[in-house]
């Protein structure tokens, strides 16, 4: 009876061991045909296995890329000079220190007493006057809420420097600040203005020469002067109302291929 028993058993754990080799065995076979398959058959959940393209841009997109890059890293596009207006206030400038960097700089500036001050962005020159930004050529001021421009004195040429090895030689005088600058009649008699007519209206005064005032207001033959204080020239006698005593012209001029800047201050007498 009992060895009965014991056999029985040991068929049964026998058959139990079969059974689980055949699970393994089972196991085994379904992972080799899945790594088969992963091998045979690159594919992913979303689609093909295959690297992304790059994308290349037209040479208009580029060109339009490149245009609003800056590597110097400013903070605006800088001011172009003839769109303000120039203030009427008795204010030289006499220097700038441009941070382009920062976007913010200083400016040295003479008020109407003669008195040479540095003043920061921001800083008030006189009162309900500030200072509001700088350029290269000229300061953009605050006054009372509207923006007006102070030029630098650009009618003088620079002093020649003295060639390497050779004598130190003493600088040329120095022309006065804008402060001492032509007055009304000699500009009216020094310099010939005449209109240049396209499609039937003016859009530029040749000046010439007729006396020595011609040369000192920063003038050379050939020029055209295209802006008066930022606005397009009208006809000649709204040029001529505007030489007058006391006035402060900026004179954008047309020479040759380039553009240059005359800025005065019309005396009195």
């Amino acid at each position: 009876m009992r060895v009965a028993i014991a056999n029985r058993l040991r068929g049964r754990s026998i058959d139990g061991l079969a059974l689980l080799e055949k699970g393994l065995i089972a196991l085994l076979a379904l992972q080799l045909v899945r790594l088969a398959w992963v091998v045979v058959t690159p594919v992913g959940s979303f689609g093909p296995w295959e690297g992304r393209q790059a994308q290349l841009l037209t040479p208009a997109a580029r060109q339009a890329l490149f245009a609003s890059f800056d590597p110097f890293f400013r903070t605006g596009a800088p001011q172009a000079a003839g769109n303000g207006v120039v203030t009427s206030l008795a204010l030289t400038l006499y220097g700038i220190r441009l941070n382009e960097g920062s976007g913010l700089g200083s400016a040295i500036i003479a008020a109407p007493d003669g008195v040479q001050s540095s003043f920061a962005v921001g800083d008030e020159i006189l009162p309900g006057v500030v200072l509001k930004s700088v350029a290269f050529d000229h300061v953009t001021i605050d006054r009372g809420g509207a923006e007006e421009q102070i030029f630098l004195d650009q009618s003088t040429p620079a002093p020649t420097a003295a060639p390497e090895g050779g004598e130190t030689q003493a600088p040329p005088p120095v022309s006065p600040p804008p402060s001492a600058g032509p007055t009304a009649d000699s500009l009216r008699r020094d310099i010939g203005f005449a209109p240049r007519m396209q499609n039937g209206r003016v859009t530029g005064l040749a000046v010439s020469a007729k006396g020595p005032g011609f040369a000192s207001a920063g003038f050379r033959p050939g020029d055209i002067i295209s802006q008066i204080n930022g606005q397009p020239v009208g006809d000649l006698q709204s040029v001529q109302n505007q030489i007058a005593p006391g006035a402060r012209l900026s004179l954008t001029v047309e020479r040759g291929a380039a553009v240059a800047s005359v800025n005065l201050i019309v005396q009195g007498q």
